[in-house]
Protein backbone atom coordinates (compact mmCIF):
# COMPACT_ATOMS: atom_id res chain seq x y z
CA UNK A 1 0.00 0.00 0.00
CA UNK A 2 1.04 3.30 -1.04
CA UNK A 3 2.64 5.40 2.13
CA UNK A 4 0.74 8.70 2.17
CA UNK A 5 2.22 11.44 4.21
CA UNK A 6 -0.01 12.67 6.50
CA UNK A 7 -0.87 16.88 6.46
CA UNK A 8 0.86 18.17 10.29
CA UNK A 9 -0.77 21.17 12.02
CA UNK A 10 1.48 23.07 14.63
CA UNK A 11 -1.29 24.84 17.46
CA UNK A 12 0.41 28.08 19.32
CA UNK A 13 -2.32 28.55 22.53
CA UNK A 14 -0.48 30.15 25.70
CA UNK A 15 -1.82 27.99 27.94
CA UNK A 16 -2.35 24.38 27.68
CA UNK A 17 -3.82 21.49 29.59
CA UNK A 18 -3.52 21.11 33.06
CA UNK A 19 -4.63 24.81 32.79
CA UNK A 20 -7.97 24.64 31.12
CA UNK A 21 -10.61 27.42 29.64
CA UNK A 22 -12.54 27.66 26.66
CA UNK A 23 -9.95 28.07 24.23
CA UNK A 24 -7.87 24.64 25.59
CA UNK A 25 -11.30 22.66 25.90
CA UNK A 26 -11.65 23.34 22.43
CA UNK A 27 -8.04 22.54 20.71
CA UNK A 28 -8.55 18.85 22.60
CA UNK A 29 -12.41 18.71 21.36
CA UNK A 30 -11.23 19.27 18.12
CA UNK A 31 -7.83 17.66 17.77
CA UNK A 32 -9.08 14.30 19.36
CA UNK A 33 -11.89 14.46 17.03
CA UNK A 34 -9.56 15.40 13.71
CA UNK A 35 -7.17 12.82 14.42
CA UNK A 36 -7.88 10.79 11.99
CA UNK A 37 -7.28 13.44 9.21
CA UNK A 38 -3.93 15.30 10.88
CA UNK A 39 -1.42 15.06 12.91
CA UNK A 40 -1.26 17.86 15.67
CA UNK A 41 1.78 19.31 17.43
CA UNK A 42 1.48 21.92 20.28
CA UNK A 43 3.05 24.69 21.69
CA UNK A 44 2.58 26.55 24.54
CA UNK A 45 3.96 28.10 28.11
CA UNK A 46 5.53 25.70 30.82
CA UNK A 47 4.09 27.90 34.00
CA UNK A 48 5.04 25.29 36.13
CA UNK A 49 8.34 23.86 36.82
CA UNK A 50 7.01 20.06 37.81
CA UNK A 51 5.45 19.98 34.20
CA UNK A 52 7.27 17.79 31.29
CA UNK A 53 8.80 20.39 28.35
CA UNK A 54 7.12 17.42 25.84
CA UNK A 55 4.40 15.29 26.44
CA UNK A 56 1.59 13.60 24.26
CA UNK A 57 -2.13 14.87 25.26
CA UNK A 58 -4.65 12.91 23.66
CA UNK A 59 -3.47 12.96 19.94
CA UNK A 60 -1.40 16.13 20.01
CA UNK A 61 2.09 16.37 20.90
CA UNK A 62 2.88 19.03 23.30
CA UNK A 63 5.82 21.07 23.63
CA UNK A 64 6.25 23.35 26.58
CA UNK A 65 8.30 26.90 26.28
CA UNK A 66 9.71 28.23 29.31
CA UNK A 67 11.21 27.55 32.94
CA UNK A 68 7.74 27.39 35.29
CA UNK A 69 7.46 31.28 35.84
CA UNK A 70 3.79 32.57 34.73
CA UNK A 71 4.99 35.99 33.59
CA UNK A 72 8.28 35.29 32.63
CA UNK A 73 7.05 32.41 30.33
CA UNK A 74 4.70 34.34 28.19
CA UNK A 75 6.65 36.98 28.13
CA UNK A 76 9.50 35.10 26.28
CA UNK A 77 6.99 32.89 24.66
CA UNK A 78 6.86 34.62 21.16
CA UNK A 79 10.95 34.27 21.10
CA UNK A 80 11.61 30.71 22.09
CA UNK A 81 8.53 29.68 20.91
CA UNK A 82 9.69 30.94 17.25
CA UNK A 83 12.78 29.18 17.57
CA UNK A 84 10.98 26.34 18.35
CA UNK A 85 8.29 26.08 15.80
CA UNK A 86 11.84 26.94 12.96
CA UNK A 87 13.37 23.36 14.52
CA UNK A 88 9.97 21.37 14.69
CA UNK A 89 9.33 23.03 11.05
CA UNK A 90 12.43 21.71 9.27
CA UNK A 91 11.65 18.53 10.72
CA UNK A 92 7.50 18.08 9.88
CA UNK A 93 6.91 21.05 7.03
CA UNK A 94 3.90 22.15 8.63
CA UNK A 95 1.03 23.31 6.13
CA UNK A 96 -0.16 25.44 8.38
CA UNK A 97 0.00 26.91 12.24
CA UNK A 98 -3.10 27.44 14.13
CA UNK A 99 -3.10 29.85 16.75
CA UNK A 100 -5.64 30.29 19.16
CA UNK A 101 -6.27 34.05 20.02
CA UNK A 102 -4.21 36.85 19.56
CA UNK A 103 -1.85 36.47 22.69
CA UNK A 104 1.97 35.25 23.30
CA UNK A 105 1.96 32.23 21.80
CA UNK A 106 0.40 33.11 18.48
CA UNK A 107 3.13 35.56 18.78
CA UNK A 108 5.64 33.12 18.13
CA UNK A 109 3.86 32.25 14.91
CA UNK A 110 4.44 35.60 13.51
CA UNK A 111 7.99 36.36 14.53
CA UNK A 112 8.21 33.43 13.01
CA UNK A 113 6.82 34.36 9.56
CA UNK A 114 8.73 36.98 9.60
CA UNK A 115 11.96 35.30 9.97
CA UNK A 116 11.65 33.32 6.85
CA UNK A 117 10.10 36.16 4.80
CA UNK A 118 13.95 38.39 5.25
CA UNK A 119 15.67 34.78 5.05
CA UNK A 120 13.78 34.47 1.90
CA UNK A 121 12.07 31.13 3.21
CA UNK A 122 8.46 29.77 2.84
CA UNK A 123 6.18 30.97 5.22
CA UNK A 124 3.33 28.50 6.85
CA UNK A 125 -0.04 29.90 6.55
CA UNK A 126 -1.79 30.76 10.02
CA UNK A 127 -5.39 30.36 10.61
CA UNK A 128 -5.84 32.72 13.53
CA UNK A 129 -9.18 31.83 15.89
CA UNK A 130 -10.66 34.87 17.86
CA UNK A 131 -12.16 33.90 20.93
CA UNK A 132 -11.91 37.51 23.01
CA UNK A 133 -14.81 38.68 24.81
CA UNK A 134 -13.32 41.54 26.13
CA UNK A 135 -15.37 45.39 25.68
CA UNK A 136 -13.54 47.89 22.98
CA UNK A 137 -12.30 49.92 25.53
CA UNK A 138 -10.23 47.23 26.67
CA UNK A 139 -9.01 46.41 23.55
CA UNK A 140 -8.11 50.28 22.30
CA UNK A 141 -6.64 50.75 25.53
CA UNK A 142 -5.44 47.80 27.44
CA UNK A 143 -1.80 48.26 27.62
CA UNK A 144 -1.11 51.56 26.40
CA UNK A 145 -2.74 50.93 23.43
CA UNK A 146 -0.23 48.02 22.81
CA UNK A 147 -2.83 45.38 22.95
CA UNK A 148 -4.95 46.87 20.24
CA UNK A 149 -2.07 47.12 17.66
CA UNK A 150 -1.56 43.84 18.32
CA UNK A 151 -4.58 42.81 16.87
CA UNK A 152 -3.59 45.12 13.82
CA UNK A 153 -0.49 43.38 13.45
CA UNK A 154 -1.40 40.04 14.06
CA UNK A 155 -4.69 40.21 11.37
CA UNK A 156 -2.79 41.74 8.84
CA UNK A 157 -0.44 38.35 8.97
CA UNK A 158 -3.15 36.14 9.24
CA UNK A 159 -4.10 33.81 6.71
CA UNK A 160 -7.56 32.55 7.65
CA UNK A 161 -9.81 33.90 10.01
CA UNK A 162 -12.25 31.89 12.51
CA UNK A 163 -14.18 33.36 15.23
CA UNK A 164 -16.52 32.27 17.47
CA UNK A 165 -19.09 34.90 16.56
CA UNK A 166 -20.44 37.03 13.91
CA UNK A 167 -19.36 40.04 16.27
CA UNK A 168 -16.14 38.86 16.79
CA UNK A 169 -15.54 38.84 12.86
CA UNK A 170 -17.17 42.05 12.62
CA UNK A 171 -14.49 43.97 14.71
CA UNK A 172 -11.54 42.01 13.13
CA UNK A 173 -13.02 43.87 9.81
CA UNK A 174 -12.88 46.77 11.62
CA UNK A 175 -9.22 46.65 12.87
CA UNK A 176 -8.47 46.16 8.82
CA UNK A 177 -8.59 42.29 8.13
CA UNK A 178 -9.82 41.97 4.55
CA UNK A 179 -9.32 38.03 3.86
CA UNK A 180 -11.53 34.62 4.01
CA UNK A 181 -12.76 34.28 7.39
CA UNK A 182 -15.15 31.83 9.31
CA UNK A 183 -17.67 30.96 12.38
CA UNK A 184 -16.18 28.43 14.35
CA UNK A 185 -18.46 28.21 17.53
CA UNK A 186 -17.07 26.45 20.38
CA UNK A 187 -19.43 23.41 21.28
CA UNK A 188 -20.76 21.42 24.30
CA UNK A 189 -19.65 18.14 25.16
CA UNK A 190 -23.66 16.54 24.76
CA UNK A 191 -22.57 13.26 26.37
CA UNK A 192 -21.72 15.46 29.87
CA UNK A 193 -24.46 18.12 30.25
CA UNK A 194 -27.29 16.41 28.48
CA UNK A 195 -27.40 12.93 30.81
CA UNK A 196 -29.65 12.34 33.40
CA UNK A 197 -28.54 13.04 37.14
CA UNK A 198 -29.54 9.92 39.17
CA UNK A 199 -32.16 11.22 42.91
CA UNK A 200 -28.98 9.96 44.66
CA UNK A 201 -26.44 12.77 43.25
CA UNK A 202 -29.49 15.55 43.02
CA UNK A 203 -30.24 14.81 46.77
CA UNK A 204 -26.58 15.13 48.11
CA UNK A 205 -26.42 18.50 45.82
CA UNK A 206 -29.72 19.70 47.53
CA UNK A 207 -28.08 18.82 50.77
CA UNK A 208 -24.84 20.46 50.32
CA UNK A 209 -25.95 23.30 49.63
CA UNK A 210 -29.51 23.89 51.78
CA UNK A 211 -32.01 23.86 48.44
CA UNK A 212 -35.53 23.34 50.34
CA UNK A 213 -38.93 23.06 49.17
CA UNK A 214 -40.24 26.29 47.46
CA UNK A 215 -36.50 27.19 46.98
CA UNK A 216 -35.55 28.86 43.50
CA UNK A 217 -31.88 28.55 42.59
CA UNK A 218 -30.53 31.03 39.99
CA UNK A 219 -26.53 30.08 39.12
CA UNK A 220 -23.89 31.67 37.40
CA UNK A 221 -20.77 30.09 36.69
CA UNK A 222 -17.58 32.16 35.28
CA UNK A 223 -14.54 33.89 35.94
CA UNK A 224 -15.49 36.73 38.23
CA UNK A 225 -14.13 39.72 36.48
CA UNK A 226 -16.09 43.30 35.30
CA UNK A 227 -17.04 41.68 32.30
CA UNK A 228 -19.49 39.02 33.51
CA UNK A 229 -21.11 41.55 35.73
CA UNK A 230 -21.76 38.84 38.77
CA UNK A 231 -22.00 42.21 40.70
CA UNK A 232 -25.75 42.93 39.21
CA UNK A 233 -26.80 39.37 39.48
CA UNK A 234 -26.46 40.01 43.48
CA UNK A 235 -27.90 43.57 43.48
CA UNK A 236 -30.83 42.32 41.30
CA UNK A 237 -31.68 39.78 44.54
CA UNK A 238 -32.57 42.91 46.75
CA UNK A 239 -36.02 43.42 44.21
CA UNK A 240 -36.35 39.47 44.11
CA UNK A 241 -38.37 37.21 47.03
CA UNK A 242 -36.39 36.03 49.73
CA UNK A 243 -37.03 32.60 48.45
CA UNK A 244 -34.92 32.93 45.97
CA UNK A 245 -30.86 32.15 46.47
CA UNK A 246 -27.47 32.37 43.81
CA UNK A 247 -25.32 30.07 43.79
CA UNK A 248 -21.95 31.14 42.16
CA UNK A 249 -19.21 29.09 40.65
CA UNK A 250 -16.05 30.05 39.32
CA UNK A 251 -12.94 32.30 41.35
CA UNK A 252 -11.23 35.51 39.32
CA UNK A 253 -9.94 38.87 40.26
CA UNK A 254 -13.07 40.13 41.64
CA UNK A 255 -14.13 37.87 44.11
CA UNK A 256 -12.89 39.52 47.72
CA UNK A 257 -15.31 42.33 46.29
CA UNK A 258 -18.41 40.65 45.37
CA UNK A 259 -17.59 38.73 49.06
CA UNK A 260 -17.65 42.47 50.18
CA UNK A 261 -20.79 43.85 48.45
CA UNK A 262 -23.00 40.58 49.52
CA UNK A 263 -21.98 41.20 53.07
CA UNK A 264 -23.17 45.02 52.67
CA UNK A 265 -26.63 44.37 51.01
CA UNK A 266 -27.03 41.91 53.91
CA UNK A 267 -27.35 38.52 51.39
CA UNK A 268 -25.10 36.07 53.05
CA UNK A 269 -27.72 33.89 53.68
CA UNK A 270 -28.94 34.34 49.93
CA UNK A 271 -25.93 33.87 48.01
CA UNK A 272 -23.62 30.99 47.76
CA UNK A 273 -19.65 30.89 46.71
CA UNK A 274 -18.62 27.46 45.74
CA UNK A 275 -15.39 28.10 44.31
CA UNK A 276 -13.62 26.52 41.58
CA UNK A 277 -15.85 23.38 40.40
CA UNK A 278 -14.75 21.01 38.00
CA UNK A 279 -16.30 21.13 34.61
CA UNK A 280 -17.70 17.60 35.03
CA UNK A 281 -19.31 18.31 38.22
CA UNK A 282 -21.07 21.75 36.80
CA UNK A 283 -23.93 19.59 35.67
CA UNK A 284 -24.57 18.07 38.78
CA UNK A 285 -24.80 21.34 40.42
CA UNK A 286 -27.47 22.63 36.85
CA UNK A 287 -29.67 19.62 37.95
CA UNK A 288 -30.60 21.51 41.32
CA UNK A 289 -30.46 25.37 39.96
CA UNK A 290 -33.54 26.56 38.46
CA UNK A 291 -32.38 29.47 36.10
CA UNK A 292 -28.91 30.06 34.47
CA UNK A 293 -27.75 34.00 34.39
CA UNK A 294 -24.75 35.91 33.52
CA UNK A 295 -25.70 39.31 32.49
CA UNK A 296 -22.48 40.19 30.67
CA UNK A 297 -21.17 43.29 29.51
CA UNK A 298 -19.13 42.07 27.10
CA UNK A 299 -18.68 38.51 25.06
CA UNK A 300 -17.18 36.76 22.62
CA UNK A 301 -18.98 33.65 22.74
CA UNK A 302 -19.09 32.35 26.29
CA UNK A 303 -19.84 28.61 26.75
CA UNK A 304 -21.59 28.69 29.81
CA UNK A 305 -24.26 29.70 27.82
CA UNK A 306 -24.89 26.79 25.19
CA UNK A 307 -24.02 24.47 28.45
CA UNK A 308 -26.55 25.59 30.54
CA UNK A 309 -28.89 25.26 27.43
CA UNK A 310 -27.89 21.75 26.92
CA UNK A 311 -28.48 21.49 30.58
CA UNK A 312 -31.97 22.45 30.17
CA UNK A 313 -32.22 25.51 32.20
CA UNK A 314 -33.65 28.76 30.99
CA UNK A 315 -31.15 31.26 30.26
CA UNK A 316 -31.04 34.93 31.15
CA UNK A 317 -28.30 37.30 28.92
CA UNK A 318 -27.58 40.48 27.93
CA UNK A 319 -27.60 41.09 24.08
CA UNK A 320 -23.99 42.12 23.98
CA UNK A 321 -21.18 40.74 21.60
CA UNK A 322 -21.95 37.39 20.16
CA UNK A 323 -24.71 36.36 22.52
CA UNK A 324 -27.45 36.73 19.74
CA UNK A 325 -26.11 34.27 17.75
CA UNK A 326 -27.56 31.90 19.77
CA UNK A 327 -29.75 33.41 21.27
CA UNK A 328 -32.98 35.14 20.42
CA UNK A 329 -35.62 37.03 23.16
CA UNK A 330 -38.24 34.43 24.42
CA UNK A 331 -37.25 31.81 22.01
CA UNK A 332 -34.17 30.33 22.57
CA UNK A 333 -33.26 32.78 26.27
CA UNK A 334 -34.67 35.89 27.73
CA UNK A 335 -32.67 39.26 27.55
CA UNK A 336 -31.94 41.76 30.24
CA UNK A 337 -30.38 45.44 30.02
CA UNK A 338 -27.10 45.65 30.47
CA UNK A 339 -25.55 46.62 33.96
CA UNK A 340 -29.27 46.94 35.17
CA UNK A 341 -29.71 44.75 38.12
CA UNK A 342 -33.72 45.39 37.82
CA UNK A 343 -34.27 44.55 34.57
CA UNK A 344 -32.39 40.96 35.71
CA UNK A 345 -34.96 40.91 38.45
CA UNK A 346 -37.95 41.48 36.05
CA UNK A 347 -36.34 38.58 33.44
CA UNK A 348 -36.13 36.01 36.39
CA UNK A 349 -40.13 36.98 37.63
CA UNK A 350 -40.79 36.35 34.27
CA UNK A 351 -39.63 33.19 33.75
CA UNK A 352 -40.99 31.96 36.89
CA UNK A 353 -44.41 32.99 35.90
CA UNK A 354 -45.09 32.10 32.88
CA UNK A 355 -44.63 28.38 32.36
CA UNK A 356 -45.66 28.60 29.00
CA UNK A 357 -42.40 31.08 28.10
CA UNK A 358 -40.21 28.66 30.40
CA UNK A 359 -40.95 25.43 28.52
CA UNK A 360 -41.10 27.02 25.28
CA UNK A 361 -37.61 28.41 26.13
CA UNK A 362 -35.71 25.26 27.22
CA UNK A 363 -36.94 23.03 24.48
CA UNK A 364 -35.72 25.72 21.61
CA UNK A 365 -32.73 26.07 23.22
CA UNK A 366 -32.09 22.47 23.87
CA UNK A 367 -33.09 21.63 19.90
CA UNK A 368 -30.35 24.52 18.94
CA UNK A 369 -27.36 23.31 20.69
CA UNK A 370 -27.85 19.76 19.49
CA UNK A 371 -28.36 20.89 16.12
CA UNK A 372 -25.61 23.59 16.14
CA UNK A 373 -23.26 23.28 18.88
CA UNK A 374 -22.09 19.53 19.28
CA UNK A 375 -18.52 18.77 19.66
CA UNK A 376 -18.75 16.60 16.10
CA UNK A 377 -20.45 19.69 14.40
CA UNK A 378 -17.74 22.33 15.55
CA UNK A 379 -14.92 19.68 14.35
CA UNK A 380 -16.51 19.22 11.16
CA UNK A 381 -16.71 23.10 10.67
CA UNK A 382 -12.69 23.67 11.44
CA UNK A 383 -11.41 20.81 9.53
CA UNK A 384 -13.72 22.55 6.36
CA UNK A 385 -11.10 25.04 7.41
CA UNK A 386 -7.96 23.64 7.26
CA UNK A 387 -9.10 21.97 3.96
CA UNK A 388 -9.66 25.23 2.27
CA UNK A 389 -5.91 26.06 3.65
CA UNK A 390 -4.28 23.07 2.66
CA UNK A 391 -5.90 23.95 -1.07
Amino acid sequence: MENIKRRRILVLSTAYYPFVGGAEIAIKEITDRLSSDFDFDLITARFDKNLPIFEKIGSVNVYRIGFGHRTFDKLILPFLGAVRIYKLNKKNNYFCIWAMMITFASGAGYVFNVFQFLSRSKKVPIVLSLQEGDSENHLNYRWGGLLGLSWKLALFQTDHLTALSTFLIDRARRVGYKKDADIVPNGVDLSVFTKDISIEVKEEIRNKLGKKDGDVFLVTWSRLTHKNAVDDIISSLVSLPTNIYLIIMGKGEEGKKLQKQVDSLGLNHRVKFLGFVSHKEIPNYLSVCDIFIRPSRSEGFGNSFIEAMAAKLPVIATPVGGIPDFIDDNETGVFCAPNNPQSIANSVNLILTNNNLRENIVRNAYNRVVERYSWETVSNNMKDVFDKVSK
